[in-house]
């Protein structure tokens, strides 16, 4: 792939288009993820037998963890959104940062915030 100074005003136009949707739906699914782990829910089992008020609290904290988990990666998915706003800003968005090559359109509407393009990636491997 040739070397190539980036895309025109109007594809980073398209481009910022599909990271702010992303970023908006990113931050909806984030809130839900916090507010899910955030949640004291009380299933009713205050009255059942104390093994399986143990097994719903160990269950209960293993759901938080995951909830956790997934929230850490979705904020840092909407961060590395933000970053590929600031690179379209900049007009270095779709510059692959270890070739110098632009990015394929496709990759980038799959992930627009790959800084990567597939051979650097493939060389990474």
């Amino acid at each position: 792939m040739k070397k190539k100074s980036g895309y025109s005003q109007k594809e980073l136009s398209e481009f910022r288009k599909i990271i702010e949707t992303k970023i908006f739906l990113a931050k909806k699914d984030l809130d839900l993820l916090k507010s899910s782990y955030k949640n004291d829910r009380n299933n009713g089992t205050e009255d059942t037998s104390p093994t399986f008020k143990a097994f719903e609290e160990g269950s209960e904290t293993m759901s938080k963890e995951a909830n956790t988990q997934l929230a850490i990666r979705q904020e840092k998915f909407i961060r590395d959104l933000k970053n590929a706003l600031i690179r379209i800003k900049n007009k270095t968005y779709g510059i692959c940062r270890v070739t110098g090559t632009l990015i394929q359109k496709e990759r980038l509407k799959l992930v627009p915030h790959a800084t990567l393009s597939i051979e650097a990636k493939k060389i990474q491997k």
